[in-house]
């Protein structure tokens, strides 16, 4: 039996260069047996170092180019972690009555009015508008309603028929873009509870008026209810009038309509209002104003205050005296945000379809995936029944 060739190890060599050894005077020749060598695998070339990690404007913050696909930490994915809504109250017996009430009414629609009108035609319910009718959203009509089961079932009707009416699913990104061009509605951060904030910029107003400009706040309270955290079902409100001109401000019935569909068809969303540098003659305007919105709603609003008793500093903008360097470019900011909308639309409505598609469903479990969903729910409630009975 022979015995293999055998090399006298040499000294480590050099990198190699574009995949050539590279020959110093210190470098010794291997000193080789009579025994030819079996072949060596080609020296692979050494891989270039990884390049710094590129970073793109996102809406005027920069941030690592992934932010651009969706996986946003900044400006408006996730609070701070100390900023916690606080825990939902667990309801009385009286109020679970009036939710089961209410829960029972909503599950038996097969068809919706598709307008206002009196006698108006129907048309079958829809897997969005079922998906819609969340066990929070229920309670949120209960609430608003001061517990009165058959007005909040009428309530819950009457916005699914808005909803139809108004157009909520053409309100699409492209459809708004025009009124967003110079950032005159910015959603950036979360206040104190976890709540999404949403600036009203009037300074920045840059289309004349029209229905559009109302639909265009619309369309940034249904993207403020999609970046909510788990828990938390209101949104912030800042109105900045810093220099605001003469006819950049919304009209008396641009206003009525606001508040209309923001007490009918969004009740429980305003956490909080903040309205900052204020002219005269814009206190006179919400003078007009106030005496529309419920008792509820202006104990929500407060003017002239220190931001930063509301918002960390951390997520507020600098301009009213928070520490974001935040300037607006349309470009990257409505793209980067319409997109991680789309996100959490897909993986909400996904979690819905695996939940069964089931009206009264939760909003903690639709929105994060990790508690329990409500077939699940009932069927640990059933297994417990029993083995009580047992």
């Amino acid at each position: 039996m022979s015995t293999a060739p055998t090399e006298t190890p040499a000294p480590a060599a050099p990198v190699p260069v574009n995949g050539e050894p590279v020959a110093t005077e210190n470098t010794p020749a291997p000193v080789q047996t009579e025994a030819v060598p079996e072949p060596q695998p080609a020296v692979q070339e050494q891989p270039a170092a990884d390049p710094p990690a590129p970073t793109e404007t996102i809406g005027g913050l920069n941030l690592p180019s992934s932010a651009a696909d969706g996986l946003i930490q900044k400006p408006f994915a996730y609070p701070v972690e100390s900023s916690k809504p606080p825990a939902p109250a667990a309801l009385t017996a009286d109020q679970q009555a009036k939710y089961d009430t209410v829960f029972k009414s909503v599950s038996e629609w097969t068809t919706v009015p598709t307008t206002a009108a009196k006698n108006a035609p129907t048309a079958p319910i829809t897997d969005d508008e079922r998906m819609f009718l969340t066990r929070e959203c229920l309670l949120r009509y209960l609430r608003a309603t001061k517990w009165n089961a058959p007005e909040a079932v009428a309530r819950l009707q009457r916005t699914l028929t808005w909803r139809r009416e108004y157009g909520i699913e053409k309100l699409t990104p492209d459809y708004i873009s025009i009124e967003n061009e110079t950032g005159k509605q910015v959603i950036l951060g979360y206040d104190i509870h976890g709540r999404p904030c949403l600036y009203l910029l009037p300074s920045n107003q840059n289309t004349e008026k029209s229905d559009r400009q109302v639909q265009h706040l619309v369309f940034m309270l249904e993207r403020c209810i999609e970046l909510m955290p788990a828990d938390q079902e209101t949104l912030a409100l800042i109105v900045d009038y810093s220099q605001t001109k003469s006819g950049q401000n919304a009209t008396i019935g641009q206003a009525r309509d606001t508040v209309h569909f923001l007490q009918n068809h969004y009740p429980e969303r305003l956490g909080r209002a903040l309205v900052i540098n204020m002219p005269f003659i814009i206190m006179g305007f919400f003078k007009i104003v106030t005496p529309f919105l419920d008792p509820v709603t202006r104990e929500k609003l407060k003017f002239n205050e220190d931001l930063n008793k509301h918002i960390p500093s951390s997520q507020l903008m600098k301009s009213v005296g928070g520490e974001v360097e935040f300037k607006y470019d349309h470009a990257s900011y409505w793209p980067a945000l319409n997109k991680l909308a789309e996100i959490k639309q897909k993986e909400y409505k996904e979690r819905w379809i695996q939940g069964g598609k089931r009206i009264g469903e939760y909003e903690n479990y639709l929105k994060t995936g990790t508690s329990p969903s409500l077939s699940q729910r009932e069927k640990e409630s059933n297994g417990a029944t029993e083995t009580a009975e047992n």
